[in-house]
């Protein structure tokens, strides 16, 4: 995927800023917290994301999921994924229905 997608551009920012000095860098921050502290914001701000949705509140539903997305690469450089690997799982399920793909899991 080129990196001229959004979601590319993100990450490579948020792995950047591991280096960063935490003090002056949020991303810094929650990196050198660890992964469990990442995945805790990640599951805060899905909340969220799921609360402006049963509000049906548009603008928040879009405010919350860029927070929720921005979180979950956090995680994702947390944890050493990259988003290649998540769409490497996404293209292998692309032809597969949803149902289909969900009962193999089981």
């Amino acid at each position: 995927m080129s990196k001229d997608h959004v979601i590319d551009r993100l990450y490579e920012t948020i792995a950047a800023r591991r280096s960063a000095d935490p003090t002056k860098s949020y991303t810094a921050k929650l990196l050198g917290e660890g992964v469990e502290r990442c995945a805790k914001k990640f599951g805060e701000e899905a909340v969220e994301t799921v609360l402006a949705a049963m509000k049906g509140d548009k603008v928040a539903i879009a405010a919350e999921s860029a927070d929720a997305l921005y979180h979950l690469l956090v995680l994702l450089a947390a944890t050493g994924v990259t988003p290649e690997e998540v769409y490497a799982v996404l293209a292998a399920r692309e032809s597969r229905s949803g149902l289909d793909e969900k009962a193999s899991r089981r």
